[in-house]
C-alpha cells in the first residue's frame, strides 16, 4: 500500500483506478475525490430529508391531534 499526500493508505490498484476515472472526467485526482465526497454528502442529505418527510407523514395524525388540543385549550381559557 502506498502512502498518499492525504496520509491515507490506498492499494495501488485503487489508486490507479482513481487516476483513470479522474482522467476520464478531466479532473485531477484531488478534484475527483472532492467530487466523490460532495456526491456522498448530497446523497446523505437527500436520504435524511426523505427520512424526515416519511416520519412527518407517518406521524401527521399525532401532530394534528396535538395542534387541535392546543387550540381547544386556548379556546377554553378565552371563554
Amino acid at each position: 500500500m502506498a502512502k498518499t499526500q492525504l496520509g491515507a493508505r490506498v492499494d495501488a490498484d485503487v489508486a490507479e483506478l482513481a487516476r483513470k476515472r479522474a482522467a476520464d472526467l478531466g479532473l485531477s485526482v484531488g478534484d475527483y475525490l472532492a467530487r466523490l465526497v460532495q456526491d456522498d454528502a448530497s446523497g446523505l442529505r437527500a436520504r435524511a430529508v426523505d427520512a424526515a418527510a416519511r416520519f412527518l407523514a407517518e406521524h401527521q395524525g399525532v401532530f394534528d391531534e396535538a395542534e387541535r388540543d392546543q387550540q381547544t385549550l386556548r379556546g377554553t381559557r378565552a371563554a
